[in-house]
């Protein structure tokens, strides 16, 4: 059992005329997601784009892409048809399958200037040559409540909820806005990744670990977790039953 803590300073940091991109695995460059992998989770980005900026039609191929949104808008558009507005409280779901096109890019024009602040992150499939899929769900009014919201899994147990599926049954996202005073309570996972968005919160245990935003906790084979909001704060955490290793 193990549980480490990755600061907001030790994340690699990207830089390009229109964005910035700190990660928390090494993911611009010549990486080896997979080796650099926690778990099943290959690429978990914060990114600050610029008005104006974004990612012209690019491809790619049998990856699970989980995109939310803390600030701003991001506009989606995919070889498929499929067109998204991205904005807070709104998870969206792309799987690539056997191959997709899609474009990203903030929605604000220069003129309105509105920077937009966006979490993205990859995972495998479980199977490779699946069909492209694309999926979006606003989970404002269920994050309301501060409790840990289910928005993402392929589990089984999840597949009657409003959770959006996922081409991997090993994984789950599961967010929450605690409020401040407030505690949560992570579910127990081979693999986990706590990653605090915003605000200040506290790891519980023997000894309390304070984290901020753009801290992250990985944990091997812990029981369920628990945190406390030291201010309002949001949260994001993977729960994942499989790894690369496995």
């Amino acid at each position: 059992m193990t549980v480490e803590v990755l600061p907001n300073t030790g994340r690699h940091r990207w830089d390009d005329t229109w964005l910035t991109s700190l990660q928390s695995f090494p993911a611009t460059g010549n990486f080896d997601l997979e080796a650099g992998a926690h778990g099943v989770l290959m690429v978990h980005n914060e990114d600050i784009v610029d008005a104006g900026g974004g990612f012209d039609t690019h491809r790619h191929r049998d990856v699970e892409i989980v995109t939310w949104v803390l600030e701003g808008s991001i506009e989606h558009r995919d070889s498929d048809g499929n067109c998204g507005l991205i904005g807070p409280g709104l998870v969206q779901r792309m799987s690539a399958g056997r191959g997709i096109t899609h474009s990203e890019r903030n929605a604000s024009s220069r003129r309105d200037d509105i920077t937009a602040h966006v979490v993205q992150m990859w995972l495998p499939p479980d199977a490779d040559g699946r069909e492209p899929g694309y999926a979006e769900r606003d989970f404002t009014e269920d994050l309301s409540t501060g409790a840990l919201v289910t928005v993402v899994s392929g589990r089984a147990r999840d597949h009657d909820t409003d959770a959006l599926d996922i081409g991997n049954r090993f994984v789950a996202l599961h967010i929450a806005r605690p409020g401040a005073g407030t505690t949560v309570e992570l579910p127990a996972a081979p693999f986990g990744h706590l990653f605090v968005a915003r605000g200040e919160v506290e790891l519980l245990g023997p000894s309390p670990t304070p984290l901020a935003a753009g801290d992250a906790v990985r944990s091997v084979d812990e029981p369920a977790l628990t945190v406390r909001a030291v201010t309002d704060a949001e949260i994001l955490f993977w729960e994942m039953h499989a790894s690369f290793d496995l």
